[in-house]
């Protein structure tokens, strides 16, 4: 799933990730950042993540394609920017 980080506090590790489609707010998990490459979060910042028993885990950066960010896709069919 994708979603955009709502909220989060480095000192408690509690966070709030809400999903795109349908703007579905998730708590973090305790271990959502186990084995990722974040160490802390921003709010604001887009990241890909699994939902395991109503909460979000294994949060992990996206590829642009991933994303699927209208901007990236308008560039990579364009030889020009290639």
């Amino acid at each position: 799933m994708q979603g955009v980080i709502k909220a989060y506090d480095p000192e408690t590790r509690l966070g709030v990730v809400v999903r795109d489609t349908d703007l579905a707010e998730f708590d973090l998990a305790p271990n959502a950042l186990e084995g990722s490459v974040f160490r802390m979060l921003r709010q604001g910042q887009r990241v890909l993540f699994d939902l395991v028993e109503g909460q979000a885990t294994r949060l992990r950066l996206g590829s642009e394609v991933d994303m699927g960010t209208p901007s990236f896709l308008t560039a990579a069919g364009d030889s020009e920017h290639a």
